[in-house]
């Protein structure tokens, strides 16, 4: 049985994919890898393998898929996973244009239509990573890996949803705590309609490795100095004192 947030999420980005033509327009254009909503570059992240070249990578919840094109630019074989239309129908078209192509397949992060162990890597950037219910899309990305197989996914800090208000109109973070760090799981936000999925870091520990992985590391994105976003939810200033995202790299175990 679909869940819910599954439906409402669909129907909340083929509205929203308008939005963001022009953000997979730059980002395809592009070679340099960087990362979430402040546009880090990988050369400072380091978040990814340092050799990619003919890797098999699949990227769960895809979006415009720019992420995998860069990856394919760096000599990975990728697959992108996405779940609604508008969102793929703009991949589609950066695919042609760049004559860069790869499979895209419309489908639900949390129930991957592919075969076990056939990736490299498994890869989220604002994807799965926060609008799949990481108790079902882990399991999958377990599934889904070769042994010894990365798993990389980048989601808004903890302490950012600790600290966001629940409508955009109420402004960003604070420094203020405003939600329980014990009991994080589904968010439902009102104003956009849209269900995202949050763990704090030991719950998400252990539901790693439950799943046969070894948690590698956990990078905090800070952006540089003078950054600017897009979202009103947090300030460069805020994201500069505390981290607006965070990075997990996992390997799964032989």
């Amino acid at each position: 049985m679909t869940e819910e947030h599954v439906f409402l999420n669909r129907a909340k980005w083929e509205e929203e994919a308008a939005k963001y033509v022009a953000a997979a327009e730059r980002n395809w254009a592009t070679e340099e890898v960087s990362w979430g909503i402040w546009g880090v570059p990988e050369a400072e992240v380091r978040a990814l393998p340092d050799d990619l070249d003919g890797k098999r990578t699949v990227e769960l919840g895809c979006g415009t898929a720019y992420l995998s094109a860069w990856l394919a630019r760096r000599g990975a074989r990728p697959v992108g996973l996405e779940l609604t239309t508008n969102q793929l129908a703009t991949a589609r078209r950066m695919q042609s244009e760049h004559h860069l192509t790869f499979p895209l397949i419309q489908a639900n992060a949390e129930q991957v239509p592919l075969k076990d162990g056939l990736f490299d890597l498994v890869i989220s950037e604002y994807g799965a990573s926060i609008w799949c219910d990481p108790f079902a899309w882990i399991p999958e990305a377990t599934r889904l890996l070769k042994p010894g197989g990365d798993l990389i996914f980048l989601a808004n800090s903890v302490l950012l949803i600790l600290t966001v208000p629940e409508l955009e109109v109420d402004g960003a973070a604070t420094d203020r705590l405003i939600r329980p760090w014990f009991g994080m799981h589904r968010y439902h936000w009102e104003d956009t309609n849209e269900v995202e999925f949050h763990l704090n870091h030991g719950d998400m520990l252990r539901l790693l490795r439950a799943n046969g992985f070894d948690v590698e590391d956990l990078i905090d994105v800070r952006p540089p100095e003078g950054a600017t976003s897009r979202y009103p939810f947090v300030t460069s200033e805020w994201a500069r004192r505390w981290p607006s995202e965070e990075i997990w790299k996992a390997r799964k175990k032989r």
